[in-house]
């Protein structure tokens, strides 16, 4: 096995394009995902490279940086608009796989089921992307991840960055799971909401996102224009407001399961995100 643990993006891009590498950051998903007795021949380990590291405040809203684990993003001093992003973060496995798991880790390993996706949705996440040859290129996850383990990232990039442009200011966020177990258990549905209400209680802003029933994490564009001018008291929300949605039956639930749970936790998100707001 050649395994390289670079310490400068330069470095990592160049061993990048000679030949045919794999990226591993934390492995809490590289690893398991490999058959018994195998694994891969090349190794680019992006753990130590400093332009993926930290959360960083930009001009336009934050940076968090593709090797920053979810033990980090649950530690980060952040406004309320985050809680729905850090309370996911305490949702990926355990502990251990906290501590290791990366967020750009998630999302390139592009399951439905990744905890990580619906919060950055209603964050409206930007992924930075970098190759040697042709320079870096942003992507809003909506068009980043394409399908079950299928992504936009060339062979020759490296996920370097997610870019988050500024919340509402005043708006509030939550997340919401279900598993068969509390802990290390892949979710049967999850849903994430955004909401900013006004002096008089009235929705001005609204995003809502739901995972594990599609093969993309999805938002809920109808659910969300009607929910403007509404007060959380009023929220009401039907089977057509989840008809972006397309569960599968499996050994963790029904598609009719999971739909009428995630009806229940997008009024559960929608109501916490309101209160914290």
């Amino acid at each position: 096995m050649t395994y390289h643990i670079p310490t400068d993006l330069d470095s990592a891009l160049a061993v990048l394009a000679q030949k045919q590498f794999e990226i591993v950051a934390g492995g809490t998903d590289v690893y398991p995902a490999q058959k018994q007795g195998h694994a891969p021949k090349r190794l680019l380990d992006v753990n130590r490279i400093a332009e993926l590291l930290g959360i960083g405040i930009t001009q336009t809203g934050i940076r968090i940086g593709a090797a920053v684990t979810w033990s980090e993003i649950v530690k980060a001093d952040l406004p309320p608009a985050y809680n729905g992003l850090q309370q996911a973060a305490k949702e990926v496995g355990s502990l251990q796989i906290q501590n290791a798991g990366t967020i750009a880790g998630n999302l390139c390993n592009a399951s439905p089921a990744a905890d990580g996706v619906p919060p950055l949705l209603t964050l409206n996440a930007v992924v930075e992307l970098v190759s040697a040859a042709r320079g870096a290129r942003k992507l809003p996850l909506s068009e980043f991840i394409l399908g079950v383990r299928k992504t936009a990232l060339s062979s020759d990039e490296i996920v370097t960055a997610i870019h988050i442009p500024q919340p509402p200011q005043g708006a509030g966020s939550a997340f919401e799971k279900l598993g068969s177990r509390r802990y290390l258990v892949i979710s049967i549905t999850m849903t994430a909401a955004l909401i900013k209400c006004d002096d008089n209680g009235l929705i001005t802003d609204a995003r809502v996102a739901v995972g594990a029933c599609s093969a993309v994490a999805q938002r809920l564009p109808q659910l969300e224009n009607e929910l403007i001018g509404k007060s959380v008291e009023q929220i009401e929300i039907t089977p057509s407001h989840l008809s972006p949605l397309t569960p599968i039956d499996d050994i963790r639930g029904s598609g009719t399961y999971r739909l009428d749970v995630v009806q229940e936790q997008c009024r559960r998100a929608i109501q916490k995100a309101a209160k914290h707001g």
